[in-house]
């Protein structure tokens, strides 16, 4: 048989997937006919297919020597290059290739895939047009081209190339993998699994499609499912290093940490120095309340690479959790400087504990918001839609479980008049199957869980209940999801309790507050339009219940007849300059204590060590365990003073505090977070209790823990206060917020802008 058939029926061969038998062909051609161009440019191209590219590098590169004028060949060889990862030298022989033959389809396709290599997505672009141009139906050119605009920030271009790529082959498996990318971008994450899952349907051992199915997973709250994609994945390649690091997301939202640890460290193995697994690492130790191991991680990734997104965010946090005062006072300066001019991530609520002004607050909620890249949506609403006698009210939240959150407002959502009122509950927040949950759940009148629904999914739903008004109650807290008011759900959206600060939204319209906890001369710090409310901003249940069995003193750890000074504060609550007072407090009152909640076993260690540089007998302090919360409140009522903090107020621990009969000694901010305690003790009749300065702050707790009559007074006040004053009167509250969501709806029917305003008193 001669050279020329051999050659045709391996190509045949070759065509058709029957590699062995083709590679047997040409190599018998090869013996007769060493020199034999097709043979070995041929054979070159099938040894890249089978994952050899050093030997197709050799064979291309030997047929070249016999025809250098062949461009089909020099776009193959090329192709050997870059998937050696010589991707310049790739570049250069792409161009050879097009120089022979510029009109070569598959050569600027190939010329593209190396410039997305190289990281030069416009010349990349550039390179997929022309070929396109050359022939619409290349599907890898159109797919590719995708992969691209989405580098470039276009995801709904890049959707429509991955469109046209499965109009031309709609069994072309990476095109629908990579049109889930775009969708994921686009925040449309169940139409992005089902493209995964089409993906997986045509190549069920598809890498790419099993990674990108977990992610999808993992953003729709699905963390079991998405494991099992992950575990799917790194079967087939177990040196998969991204695949190592999403399972271990997905491990800490099953809230497996210990194994999420060991899923990081398997992907730091294959990859050392990998700064996104280090970083999560370090999260996983911090979960584990391994904080000493978690800030030398921090520390080891900063001094490599400092640039890390969110280093400095999670670093400086996890150094005031546990109470090392020097060391985030050595970060201070830098976490203002970047929250303000963004160029680090830096988390809007735990900028609110450091010593910021209302516009630095304001600057790094607006750089927050703008690195989530939420797209701008505006609409048009039709008021004839929203007729009726009810105005329609959308609570949402993610803490609708038993969270500080849901105790103080539960209350409200059950006595809201349903007369003039539908009280609807939308929830993206665990079902931790508690009474709280369930009584939450009944309290109304419709309630949906979009935990697995996307942002854009989760409005529409509010939006086709024809809601007047969606009332945000997380803001920049852990867990929220303020891109669901983004997309404009609601024609009134509101930002009320979970947040104690400015969203910098400009889609949300009002925050629920008071005179005090924010003064109207801090409107041009606040892109909400401020409404206060008479008395104190914040709900209270009215009916909150307290164990029966008071524990005793020696129970808890507390000496039977000592003063004790109580701080149930968050630990990185705690300042370095509220410490000192309250030492020198410990200092001045004999056989006194403080006590204080336990957050972890480094910040104890810490503020032990602090209590001893600043001459007091570390053993004064006493740390609470977490217990549930009315044992919580009866062993409350064991304290004598609760001592405030600033920057950053106790806000629902405030309100335990005066529930129990325990007075609170609190200094007013400049900022909201800092001025809610004074809130409180206003709405509940006892001002003398706030004071304006540190020096007078520190003379009024003293004055308490040593002159017994005085203390007796003041809580004998408080006692008599909790049963009439309005801090505890939910229905009072409930009268008032219901004024302020009427004169929201009234604004908007008159077709006016949001404005700020106040509501009136209003009694029974």
């Amino acid at each position: 048989m001669s050279s020329q058939r051999v050659i045709q029926q391996a190509v045949q061969s070759h065509q058709e997937g029957r590699l062995g038998e083709a590679e047997r062909l040409y190599r018998e051609v090869l013996r007769t006919r060493p020199k034999d161009f097709d043979a070995r440019h041929l054979l070159g191209v099938l040894k890249l297919q089978q994952g050899e590219p050093e030997e197709a590098l050799r064979l291309i590169g030997a047929a070249l020597d016999i025809d250098r004028r062949a461009g089909g060949a020099h776009s193959n060889y090329g192709l050997a290059l870059a998937a050696l990862g010589r991707h310049e030298e790739a570049l250069a022989s792409y161009d050879k290739a097009l120089a022979l033959s510029p009109r070569n389809a598959e050569a600027h396709a190939n010329r593209g895939d190396t410039l997305l290599d190289l990281g030069r997505h416009a010349e990349a672009l550039a390179s997929y047009d022309r070929a396109i141009a050359l022939n619409a139906r290349l599907v890898s050119a159109l797919v590719n081209r995708g992969v691209v605009l989405r580098e470039l920030g276009r995801p709904v271009d890049a959707l429509a190339s991955h469109d046209k790529a499965l109009a031309v082959d709609p069994n072309d498996a990476p095109a629908w993998s990579n049109r889930g990318v775009a969708l994921q971008d686009l925040d449309r994450q169940a139409e992005a699994l089902t493209c995964y899952e089409r993906a997986l349907a045509l190549r069920p051992d598809f890498i790419d499609a099993l990674f990108n199915r977990g992610n999808a997973l993992l953003n729709l709250k699905r963390p079991a499912e998405a494991l099992a994609s992950y575990a799917h994945a790194l079967t087939l390649r177990p040196d998969f290093v991204d695949g190592y690091v999403s399972r271990g997301h997905a491990l800490l939202d099953l809230g497996r940490a210990d194994e999420a640890l060991a899923s990081y460290d398997k992907a730091l193995a294959i990859r050392p120095g990998y700064r996104e697994a280090l970083l999560d690492r370090a999260r996983a130790l911090g979960k584990l309340d391994r904080h000493e191991e978690a800030i030398a991680g921090y520390e080891g990734l900063r001094a490599a690479q400092a640039d890390t997104p969110n280093l400095l965010n999670d670093l400086v946090f996890c150094r005031v959790t546990v109470c090392d005062w020097a060391a985030a006072a050595r970060l201070s300066g830098e976490v203002i400087e970047r929250a303000v001019d963004g160029q680090a991530v830096i988390d809007p609520f735990m900028f609110l504990g450091f010593d910021s002004t209302p516009e630095q607050q304001l600057a790094c909620a607006r750089n927050w918001l703008r690195r989530k890249k939420l797209p701008t949506v505006r609409r048009e609403w039709n008021q004839a839609d929203f007729a009726g006698d009810k105005i329609r009210v959308a609570y949402l939240s993610a803490d609708f479980h038993r969270h500080a959150t849901a105790h103080l407002i539960a209350e409200l959502f059950e006595r809201h008049d349903r007369a003039r009122f539908e009280i609807i509950g939308v929830s993206f927040g665990p079902d931790d199957g508690s009474a709280l949950r369930s009584r939450l759940i009944r309290s109304f009148d419709r309630f949906f869980d979009v935990t697995t629904r996307t942002n854009d999914d989760a409005a529409k739903l509010v939006r086709d209940l024809k809601v007047h008004i969606a009332v945000d109650l997380k803001g920049h807290t852990t867990d929220a999801r303020i891109g669901i008011l983004e997309h404009r759900p609601a024609p009134i959206q509101a930002a009320y309790l979970g947040y104690p600060g400015t969203t910098g939204a400009d889609f949300i319209d009002y925050v629920i507050a008071d005179r005090i906890v924010l003064p109207a001369d801090q409107q041009p710090a606040y892109t909400e339009k401020i409404i206060h409310l008479p008395d104190s901003y914040q709900v209270n249940e009215s009916k909150r219940q307290i164990a029966a069995a008071r524990p005793a003193r020696a129970e808890v750890g507390l000496p039977d007849n000592a003063f004790v000074f109580c701080c149930f504060n968050n630990s990185w609550k705690i300042t370095s300059r509220m410490f000192d007072i309250w030492m020198r407090l410990l200092a001045a009152v004999e056989g006194s204590v403080l006590w204080l909640y336990k957050a972890n076993e480094l910040a104890v260690a810490n503020l032990r060590n602090e209590a001893r540089a600043r001459g007091v007998d570390p053993e004064r302090l006493v740390f609470a365990p977490l217990v549930d919360l009315p044992d919580h409140l009866a062993r409350f009522q064991l304290a004598d003073l609760f001592l405030d903090t600033l920057p950053y107020n106790a806000h629902t621990t405030a309100s335990d505090a005066l529930w129990t009969g325990v007075p609170i000694v609190t200094c007013t901010g400049a900022t909201f977070a800092g001025r809610v305690a004074a809130s409180l003790l206003h709405a509940v009749g006892l001002p003398e209790l706030v004071t304006t300065r540190l020096d007078d702050y520190e003379a009024l707790a003293l004055k308490l823990a040593t002159d017994p009559s005085a203390l007796q007074s003041i809580r004998g006040k408080l006692a008599l206060n909790r049963q009439t004053c309005p801090l505890f009167d939910t229905d009072r509250f409930r009268r008032h917020i219901e004024a302020a969501y009427v004169t929201m709806r009234d604004i908007w029917r008159r077709g006016e802008n949001p404005r700020s305003f106040s509501v009136d008193q209003i009694e029974r």
